[in-house]
C-alpha cells in the first residue's frame, strides 16, 4: 500500500496463512473421524466372525473353508483396527506440523507487530511536528505585526526586534526537529521494509512447506487405503484358495464313512403261518442279506 501506516497487505498474508492452518486442522479432524469409523468397523467384523454361527455343523473340506473364511474376516477386522491406528498417527503428525509452523510464525509476527507500532508512532510524531511548523509561521507573523503596530517608537522597535529573533530561533528549532523526525521516520521505514520483505519470504517458505506437506499427506492417505484394499484382497484370496480345495465327493464320502452303520441291508421279512395243520413244520429260512452299494 502507498499508505505508510497501512497493514492491509500484511493482514491479507496472515489471514491466508491462518486459513491454511485451518485447512490442515480440518484434514487432521477428518483422519481422526475416519480412524473412529475404521476401528468401529474392525471391531464389528471381529465380533461377527467370533460370535455369529456360520455353518458350524459342516464337515470335512467345506468346514475347513468356513474356518478359513471366519479367520480371514477376523484378520480383515484386525487390519481395519491397525489402519485406524495409522490414521491417528498421521493426524498427530499433521497436528505437530501445524503447531510447529504456528510457533515459528508467531516469532515473526511479534517482530512485525513491534516494528509496525514503532513505524506508526514515529509517523504520527513526524506529522505532528510538521503540522506545528506549518502553523507556527502564520501565527508568528501575525504576532510580529501586532507587536509592531502596538509598540511604536523606540521601545516598539526593540520589542519587534526581539520578537523577530525569538521567532527565528523557534522556527529554526521546529524545523530542525521536523528534519530529525523525517530522518528518523525514514530509518524506521527502511527497517520496516527490510523486515517486511524478510517476513514475506519466511511466510512464502512456510506456505510452500504447508502445501507440500498437505499434498504428501493426502497422497500417503490414499496409498494407505489402497494398501488396506490389497491386504484385504490377499485375505479374501486365502478364502478362495480354501474353497478351491473344497470337494463335494470328498465331503459326501467323509460323511458316509463317519456315520456308516454297516454294509449289509436288513434281511427280507418272511411270512410264517401259525394256523394250519402243519404249523409245527420247520419254517423256511430267510434268504441271506444282500450287500448293498452306495
Amino acid at each position: 500500500s502507498t499508505d505508510l501506516t497501512s497493514t492491509v497487505g500484511y493482514d491479507s498474508i496472515i489471514q491466508h496463512l491462518n486459513d491454511g492452518r485451518k485447512n490442515c486442522k480440518e484434514f487432521e479432524d477428518f483422519l481422526k473421524e475416519r480412524a473412529i469409523i475404521e476401528e468401529k468397523y474392525g471391531k464389528e467384523l471381529i465380533n461377527l466372525a467370533k460370535k455369529k454361527p456360520c455353518g458350524q455343523t459342516e464337515l470335512n473340506t467345506l468346514k475347513r473353508s468356513l474356518d478359513v473364511f471366519k479367520q480371514q474376516i477376523d484378520n480383515v477386522g484386525q487390519g481395519h483396527i491397525q489402519l485406524a491406528q495409522i490414521f491417528r498417527e498421521e493426524a498427530k503428525k499433521m497436528e505437530d506440523f501445524r503447531e510447529k509452523q504456528k510457533l515459528h510464525r508467531k516469532k515473526i509476527e511479534l517482530i512485525m507487530e513491534a516494528i509496525h507500532k514503532n513505524r506508526n508512532v514515529q509517523y504520527k510524531k513526524t506529522m505532528e511536528v510538521k503540522q506545528m511548523c506549518c502553523c507556527f509561521l502564520p501565527c508568528g507573523l501575525k504576532l510580529l505585526t501586532h507587536t509592531h503596530r502596538a509598540g511604536g517608537g523606540l521601545n516598539g522597535g526593540f520589542f519587534y526586534s526581539s520578537a523577530v529573533t525569538l521567532e527565528a530561533v523557534v522556527i529554526s528549532l521546529a524545523d530542525r526537529s521536523y528534519q530529525q523526525s523525517v530522518s528518523t521516520l525514514e530509518k524506521v521505514r527502511e527497517e520496516w521494509q527490510k523486515e517486511h520483505i524478510k517476513a514475506c519470504e519466511f511466510f512464502e517458505t512456510q506456505e510452500c512447506d504447508r502445501i507440500n506437506y498437505f499434498r504428501n499427506a493426502l497422497w500417503l492417505h490414499v496409498n494407505q487405503l489402497s494398501m488396506g484394499c490389497v491386504q484385504n484382497d490377499e485375505k479374501y484370496e486365502e478364502i478362495r484358495k480354501s474353497l478351491e480345495m473344497c470337494s463335494i465327493e470328498k465331503d459326501v464320502d467323509f460323511f458316509v464313512n463317519l456315520r456308516k452303520t454297516g454294509s449289509l441291508a436288513p434281511a427280507p421279512i418272511v411270512y410264517e403261518n401259525y394256523y394250519n395243520a402243519q404249523r409245527n413244520v420247520t419254517p423256511a429260512r430267510s434268504p441271506a442279506p444282500v450287500p448293498i452299494s452306495r
